[in-house]
């Protein structure tokens, strides 16, 4: 019989390192700066932190999130803890890693709405900046660049981890951590086959899915118009199929689905039962099940709010 310690991991206490991108304190630093500056934005309003509301479990408690000009992005805002865990990011996995990731919501015309030239002009315009960027890049000519700033913004992003959940006790070793419906819920969620999908590390966001896989959960969770991973790869076979969901912290970013339409944790165990399992999951079975991912919950990061350099009078100003 398959047990928990071969199918999951624990959640670590320190960052991983991201390839040919060292953390040092000074580009975290910069990093904690840009992902909370309004000013990365054209309207000098949106933040990266606006929609990855980091006391809201990361993401923004919204359907789809409100962009430039309070135009509606197209799918509901995955979070950013343990982000750093999947195989790729966004829910199509266009982005490899979270570098790449960073400097797509500050150029989409419906997210942050600045071209990528002006996105070093902005941060070359804030004297403090220039010194910022110099310390976390030292030896470079000219560090104050976009991918510079995704660079900056990906490690900091990658220490925004959640450890020592119950579940991860559990897996250390600590029987007691898990109450009898939860680790009765463990083993529903092994027997039933959701562990196919929902597994390793981040119990999640190792693979892509076709959602939908043995019944339609309908048009209003699955609009025919969003073609999930195909519009990316372009293979038939990758139509409505999307990046798994990490379960972490899963009590914590309702709405559930890349529509965001769920509100309920319970509803969206029992559409994926009849979606993805091909199962109609009794009361019973949901009751543990969402017990179960309720000791998924781990010790949420503190981060105190930087305090950012000022705008000067030759700062570029922000655009309606």
């Amino acid at each position: 019989m398959v047990t928990a310690r071969e199918l999951f991991k624990v959640i670590p206490d320190t960052a991983p390192d991201l390839p040919g991108n060292a953390a040092t304190p000074e580009k975290v630093a910069l990093g904690k700066m840009l992902f909370f500056d309004p000013r990365l934005a054209a309207s000098h309003a949106i933040s990266c932190s606006s929609c990855h509301n980091l006391g809201l479990g990361g993401t923004d408690n919204e359907e789809t999130s409100i962009g430039h000009r309070w135009q509606r992005g197209g799918r509901n805002a995955p979070t950013v803890l343990n982000a750093v865990f999947n195989t790729a990011q966004f829910w199509d996995g266009r982005a490899a890693d979270l570098e790449a990731q960073a400097g797509g919501p500050m150029v989409n015309p419906v997210e942050m709405a600045s071209p990528e030239v002006h996105v070093p002009e902005q941060l070359r315009g804030i004297p403090g900046y220039r010194d910022a960027f110099a310390r976390a890049f030292p030896g470079e000519a000219d560090p104050v660049t976009l991918a510079n700033a995704q660079k900056a913004i990906a490690v900091f992003e990658a220490g925004l981890l959640t450890p020592d959940a119950p579940f991860d006790r559990y897996l250390k070793g600590d029987a007691a951590a898990l109450s009898a419906e939860q680790k009765a819920g463990l083993s529903v969620f092994i027997d039933k086959g959701c562990i196919r999908c929902h597994n390793g590390i981040n119990i999640g966001g190792a693979m892509y899915a076709k959602f939908g896989v043995f019944a339609s959960p309908g048009a209003t969770l699955l609009p025919p118009g969003d073609k999930g991973r195909y519009t990316v790869t372009r293979t038939d076979g990758d139509q409505y199929s999307f990046k798994v969901p990490t379960l972490r912290n899963i009590t914590l970013t309702a709405p559930y689905f890349h529509t965001g339409t769920v509100w309920d944790l319970r509803e969206a165990v029992a559409v994926m039962g009849d979606a993805q399992l091909g199962s109609k999951l009794s009361e019973p079975e949901i009751d543990t099940l969402t017990a179960f991912m309720g000791s998924l919950t781990g010790k949420q990061p503190e981060v105190t709010m930087p305090i950012l350099p000022p705008s000067v009078a030759t700062t570029p100003r922000p655009k309606p």
